[in-house]
């Protein structure tokens, strides 16, 4: 009689050997399935005095049910214990190498050894044998010297045990996934905790929704979020221009030190109703089946990342349906039958739905507008109207809903000292330097103040009236590396005036 054991997945079994009722038959089906997480840290156990072995190093308890618990939380798309067993096995090929880490002064050592030689070999070249025979002695004394150093650090290196922690398995899932699970630094502590402040300083005149941002942030750095729901999920609403978007860019800057780490969808691309299998990829038998969703493959290969789908009422209801699983489940499966895992990231949406109704602020007579009132009423009409356009089930399932507000001139005026910031920035590396006084600020100001558009109209009169004449100075040559331009407000325009570096004569340039 022949005994025979095959293993093979569920769906090879079903390609190859379920189809065949004559086949099938003859083999008792017996279905394995992944184990719990108790009993993954038990299979762990298990191996680890092969792996100690292996690896000359300890792993604790805490470490091996860090890996498996962890493994468990943030790598998808593959099976306990598998994934553990390799956290393990790559986390204590990493201490051991750390250990391996040869003295630092070795490295100058061998370099003295190798002047040493090539200036013997020159002074055998010259025929001075004596010097030769002095350098073929020190030499020798310094190979000697070299030869204690590394049998002193190998002595030490077998007799150092190498302890594999929590905080090793945690490094090596962190670069698996790209997110930040190591226990945080004194530093990263104070960044989280002065978060808003940072940010408040970038994006102008919006208090709330930059602190609904921050708590959800932080919510999640300290490991108290709902593990099965994204960090946070955000509506932005409000007038344009005001910083919606402009506040998930400083987000994702934030968060990893780059505005373009950043998975933007614009949604005014979704609007037919069969753009919506774009975002997680066509289904089988049409056109780009094989290639992925433009959201669920940016997703998968960045899965701790801010996601911005960009004015949202644009989309096709069917793109909002998609939208509800992501919200509630934290996780999406795609064309090709693979699961998306949203667990780790911050959902944005904006929106300019009851933007009209923002525009509408009056004031009776010559009374000044009691901003905290208005805002409150602008708010609740800007509600009606969300709750108007979106469904129940969608906004249901948002942690927060957020009214921006209009940004009026004491705002608009820090915006300008942002851009000319910027601008200064850029020019600065051509090594000049440009300086606005009191009357050119205003000007600008007055040329780019529009409550109803926000900073937008603000940048252009930067563009306008500073960075044109400025680059037409710069191509005349008037305005050459290492001058400094004043830049004053005269005759409805900016006039710059160039202060040479070894010339303090002001020569006007325009």
């Amino acid at each position: 009689e022949l005994q025979c054991v095959g293993a093979t997945t569920m769906n090879e079994y079903r390609k190859y050997i379920e189809k065949d009722a004559a086949l099938e038959r003859r083999f008792q089906t017996v279905k394995v399935d992944a184990p719990t997480v108790d009993e993954a840290i038990q299979i762990l156990k298990g191996l680890r005095p092969k792996y100690e072995a292996h690896h000359k190093a300890k792993l604790t308890d805490e470490a091996l049910e860090t890996a498996v618990r962890f493994s468990d939380r943030y790598i998808t798309g593959r099976f306990l214990p598998d994934k553990a067993i390799d956290v393990m096995d790559e986390a204590g090929a990493r201490a051991r190498i750390n250990a391996m880490t040869r003295p630092p002064n070795v490295k100058e050592i061998e370099k003295e050894i190798e002047d040493i030689r090539l200036e013997k070999e020159a002074a055998i070249k010259a025929q001075d044998f004596e010097k030769a025979a002095a350098l073929r002695d020190s030499e020798k004394q310094t190979k000697e010297k070299l030869d204690t150093i590394l049998n002193k650090w190998r002595e030490e290196r077998e007799e150092k045990e190498v302890v594999v922690t929590a905080d090793d398995m945690m490094h090596i899932i962190s670069k698996v996934t790209g997110v930040p699970l190591q226990r945080m630094e004194q530093e990263e502590t104070q960044k989280l905790l002065m978060m808003e402040a940072e940010l408040k300083q970038r994006v102008i005149g919006q208090e709330e929704a930059v602190t609904a941002i921050s708590k959800a942030l932080r919510r999640s750095r300290a490991d108290l979020k709902d593990p099965r729901r994204p960090i946070g999920s955000f509506v932005f609403l409000g007038p344009t221009g005001v910083g919606k978007t402009y506040l998930a860019r400083t987000l994702a800057e934030f968060m990893f030190g780059d505005s373009d780490a950043l998975i933007q969808i614009d949604m005014s691309e979704y609007m037919e109703k069969f753009t919506a299998s774009r975002l997680i990829g066509s289904p089988p038998g049409y056109v780009g089946y094989e290639e992925g969703g433009q959201l669920s493959e940016a997703v998968r290969r960045r899965p701790y990342s801010v996601v911005l789908f960009d004015e949202i009422e644009k989309a096709h209801p069917d793109v909002m349906h998609l939208l509800l699983q992501i919200l509630e489940e934290g996780k999406i499966t795609d064309s090709l039958g693979r699961k998306i895992d949203f667990r780790n990231t911050i959902i944005i949406m904006t929106s300019n739905v009851g933007a009209e109704l923002l525009k509408k602020q009056t004031v009776m007579g010559f009374g000044a507008p009691r901003e905290g009132h208005d805002y409150e009423s602008m708010r609740d009409k800007i509600m009606e109207e969300t709750k108007r356009v979106f469904k129940p089930e969608f906004l249901n399932r948002l942690d927060e809903t957020i009214v921006f507000h209009s940004l009026d001139k004491p705002h608009l005026m820090r915006i300008v000292d942002l851009e000319v910031a910027k601008v200064k920035a850029r020019i600065k590396m051509k090594e000049i330097e440009i300086v606005l006084d009191t009357a050119a600020h205003e000007f600008v100001i007055e040329k780019g103040y529009d409550p109803n558009y926000g900073a937008r109209p603000m940048r252009r009169a930067v563009e306008r009236y500073l960075e044109d004449p400025l680059a037409e100075e710069l191509l005349r040559g008037n305005v050459k590396a290492g001058d400094r331009v004043e830049v004053t407000a005269a005759d409805g325009k900016l006039a710059f005036h160039v202060v040479e570096p070894h010339d303090s004569a002001v020569a006007p340039a325009s």
